[in-house]
């Protein structure tokens, strides 16, 4: 969850690293700072808070040099100090022959640390990065140099890591390693690059090689090398990354978040695009072997963390009730920790924005480890681990997104698993022809529903104004729309800071109830579905209690505003596709709630992006 750069170039590259570092920063926002060679040794400058505190630090000491590594920090061991900031140095913070930039966690850290002190090395931070910066150095002093030392080191932790390092002893070159957190090279002409995401090297190339698990590379300004586990030199693939630069920045907008939101009818259009072309849901949408693989499951097992294990809850009422097909939906960071009965015909959906989402990329390879190795991963970034280590892949086209709380991630997702459940629908001779040209008209009206939805957004600001000063939340929903309650929730909690619940209607009276009077809002997500006149008497139950109600209908849904219950209208009912439709003013409510708060909407706080630790 922290951010990495690196570059090794003929000029000076200091603010190379300081614009990567601020195009990751949403990766991690407690601390910033980075670490240089030039003619004085090993130059460093370090800050608490955002990068643009550091910048100001480093444009101050007018710092200077032609190799140098970056790092944007969440904390995770030590607290948010200015000593517990990246760059670490070893044998002395102050005198350093070696400096580190890490990303992830150290398991055995305590142990390390234990026997690097009484090899007289000094401790000055609570981090676990130290560990890493004291054990290259040991290595590298007793003569080997610092490809090997960096071998060696790495051989010894436990954990979780992506590491950058380099030397005074070896000023031209720099040493990266990585182990189940994100690092990837970028390949410039007489220079070359390292960071964590690929956006943070999009102004100097789209020459990006992804390391795998295991690599540990050697950065020159005249090419990589890369080793494998084994010591072995090996080749790594070359891609040209189709990211935008344009899209990684605001534009005409205040928030990433806001832009994203509005994004949502293109992110959707383009991910439905190949479906759109091929007028059918094809196997070969999911992968050359999807076919094979699909006609040997039997059941789903879907692993997911945050947002997207909503967007797993909603896809198991589209798997259930169109392919038929029992589907369980499991937290990623729990699975792996309970004894479960592996089904070796059961398909293991894993669904994660970056496909370096860590609980759930050891939830894929805990599954794999049991034999279930019919495997497919729902992803918005290409060659990101999750995918790599799957079978098959559907990649949304989300685009970049840029903001902490994900929106339009989760309705590509969303698209996504529909067309999986009609897929398997129609292999298994389930969609009929009219069925499936149904679901598929229904799939190019959407984008048109969704700004529809968007354009609700004034009626919403003035709602925003009454939750404020809130101190707490409820979201109902019934079906399929519950766990759009539960993403509404985790919405306003996210950058507002406001407690928020989400609960299925027909649980309110058993238990929440209690909690509801005059200063407890209560949001509805009440389409016009078969369950509409559950959700009515469920509003009833509320209003009986003095309640505020809050309710997102749609446009022909019979409801009418009184007292204590306020009514937003969105488009006609969609149909099947509903909660994608009842996400956006769930999103634009969260917004607009933080934005009357003061909260920062892309930052907020002790929250990242991108979650590489467990």
């Amino acid at each position: 969850m922290c951010g990495i750069v690196g570059a090794v170039a003929n000029r000076n590259i200091v603010s190379t690293l300081i614009d990567g570092l601020s195009r990751l920063e949403y990766r991690g926002y407690d601390s910033a700072g980075i670490a240089v060679l030039n003619s004085s040794g090993i130059e460093r400058v370090r800050a608490v808070g955002r990068v643009a505190a550091m910048t100001t630090k480093a444009n101050e000491m007018q710092l200077s040099g032609q190799v140098g590594i970056g790092h944007t920090r969440w904390a995770t061991h030590g607290g948010v100090t200015e000593s517990n900031a990246h760059p670490h140095m070893s044998p002395s913070q102050t005198h350093g022959e070696i400096a580190v930039v890490h990303n992830g966690i150290i398991e055995n850290h305590d142990e390390q640390r234990d026997k690097l002190q009484k090899l007289g090395y000094a401790f000055t931070s609570q981090t676990d990065t130290e560990v890493i910066a004291h054990l290259i150095h040991f290595y590298h002093k007793t003569g080997l140099t610092l490809l090997a030392a960096t071998q060696a080191a790495v051989a010894e932790l436990t954990g979780a890591f992506a590491i950058s390092v380099i030397s005074v002893k070896e000023p031209e070159h720099m040493i990266t390693a990585r182990l189940g957190c994100p690092l990837l090279i970028g390949l410039g002409d007489g220079e070359n690059f390292i960071a964590s995401d690929v956006s943070a090297v999009l102004s100097v190339t789209r020459k990006v090689i992804y390391l795998e698990d295991g690599d540990v590379a050697d950065i020159r300004r005249e090419g990589v090398t890369i080793f494998g586990r084994d010591g072995n030199m090996l080749e790594r693939k070359i891609h040209l990354s189709d990211v935008s630069l344009a899209s990684m920045e605001l534009g005409p907008y205040a928030h990433f978040m806001q832009k994203e939101i509005h994004e949502q009818p293109k992110a959707l259009t383009d991910t439905i695009e190949a479906l759109i072309d091929d007028s059918s849901f094809s196997p070969a949408l999911f992968g050359v072997a999807a076919s094979e693989v699909f006609s040997q499951v039997d059941s789903i097992l879907i692993l997911a963390a945050g947002t997207s294990y909503y967007a797993a809850l909603t896809a198991k009422y589209w798997l259930e009730s169109i392919a038929q097909l029992p589907t369980n939906v499991e937290i990623a960071s729990e699975y792996r920790y309970r004894v479960s009965v592996p089904n070796p015909r059961q398909l293991i959906v894993t669904i994660s924005q970056s496909g370096e989402t860590l609980d759930t990329m050891e939830a894929l390879k805990h599954a794999k480890s049991l034999g279930q190795t019919l495997t497919l991963s729902i992803c918005n970034v290409q060659e990101s681990a999750i995918p790599r280590a799957s079978q098959l892949v559907f990649y949304t086209r989300a685009g970049a997104e840029i903001g902490v709380a994900s929106t339009k991630a989760f309705t590509t997702q969303l698209i996504a698993l529909f067309t999986l459940a009609a897929t398997l629908a129609k292999q298994r001779g389930l969609l009929s022809d009219t069925q499936e040209q149904e679901h598929l008209s229904a799939l190019r009206k959407l984008a048109g529903s969704v700004q529809h939805a968007l354009n609700l957004e004034p009626q919403i600001r003035e709602w925003a104004t009454r939750f404020a000063d809130k101190q707490h939340a409820l979201f109902l929903g019934r079906g399929i729309h519950y766990p759009i309650a539960l993403e509404g929730a985790l919405k306003l909690k996210e950058i507002s800071y406001i407690h928020a619940e989400a609960y299925p209607a027909g649980e309110l009276k058993h238990g929440p109830l209690a909690l509801v009077d005059s200063d407890m809002p209560v949001v509805v997500i009440a389409p016009n579905d078969a369950l509409l006149e559950k959700v009515k008497s469920n509003m009833q139950e509320v209003r009986a209690r003095g309640g505020e109600l809050f309710v997102f209908a749609d446009s022909d849904s019979h409801f009418t505003e009184s007292e204590g219950v306020h009514v937003i209208r969105t488009p006609r009912h969609v149909g099947i596709l509903s909660p994608i439709l009842h996400t956006i003013p769930v999103q634009l409510l969260a917004y607009h709630v933080a934005l009357i708060k003061g909260t920062d909407v892309d930052k907020p706080r002790n929250l990242a992006k991108s979650v590489t630790v467990e």
